[in-house]
């Protein structure tokens, strides 16, 4: 019987069909694909924010280990971590900040979570339900991206898997990000250049990058419309004067990283 993350994954390769192409041509190098993190989105309303969402992780073993701000973006965020088993992919889950968002930001999302059911729900249901409520009004999608894009996406593609991220280093034949960017250019793939191609640095224990989101078709109310729906990351990280490799994240790339769904880049 799968567990939540292998859900999580089929979900996700299902609207992210560079996923599956990406593992496909790592695998071909004789690579074995390890995951660094899984990312999820949601709302700060009781019924569905970080501490909600996080409850299937924690009876499976995670626990918190940072939290991070982004001003900008309006949102917070938290990740967690296996108690014992270190190869369990980290969980990176955010939340957009209601009360610092537009009334029109608010309505939308206090709406589709009020119409949802979602307080009947089991957790563990609610994070592969995706897109809950009525079908989505493009009209209303074009305005909630105006203001956040964040919002936007939840909007269309509600709760799922964010993007996954490779684990660059279990890799045997990329010594270096710049190498494993380099062989997703060369097979096709567009990379998410908003702040940089690598996010981070050595200096900073963690170096991020990842190909923009693949464009899906989504029925809307006005019609059929395709918008960014999710992406790959890739992930290298260092040691700290622990001799351990660091586990957190960057709230600097993150911000830079959460642009990969954005549309302007994707045009």
């Amino acid at each position: 019987m799968k567990n939540i993350l292998e859900k999580l994954w089929d979900q996700y390769v299902e609207i992210t069909p560079s996923a599956a192409k990406i593992q496909s041509i790592f695998e071909d190098k004789g690579e074995k694909i390890e995951n660094d993190h899984i990312a999820i989105r949601t709302f700060n309303n009781p019924l569905v924010n970080v501490d909600r969402l996080s409850e299937p992780f924690i009876r499976m073993g995670y626990e918190k280990k940072g939290e991070y701000v982004f001003e900008a973006k309006k949102l917070k965020a938290a990740h967690f971590q296996h108690r014992s088993d270190k190869d369990a992919p980290k969980i990176f889950i955010s939340e957009l900040r209601l009360e610092l968002c537009s009334e029109f930001v608010q309505d939308v999302a206090d709406s589709i979570i009020a119409t949802s059911g979602i307080e009947h729900m089991d957790i563990e249901e609610l994070l592969l339900s995706g897109c809950l409520w009525e079908k989505p009004s493009y009209k209303i999608y074009e305005r909630l991206v105006e203001e956040s894009e964040y919002a936007g996406w939840m909007y269309v593609f509600g709760f799922r898997a964010n993007h996954f991220t490779i684990h660059c280093n279990k890799l045997n034949n990329f010594d270096t990000l710049e190498d494993v960017n380099q062989f997703l250019k060369d097979n096709g793939f567009k990379m998410n250049t908003s702040g940089g191609e690598i996010k981070g640095s050595k200096e900073q224990l963690l170096e991020q990058s990842s190909i923009l989101a693949d464009k899906v078709k989504v029925h809307f109310q006005e019609g059929e419309y395709e918008v960014p729906s999710c992406y790959y990351e890739f992930a290298k990280r260092y040691e700290g004067n622990t001799g351990e490799l660091f586990e957190g994240f960057i709230a600097s790339s993150a911000d830079k990283i959460f642009e990969s769904t954005d549309t302007a880049l994707s045009k």
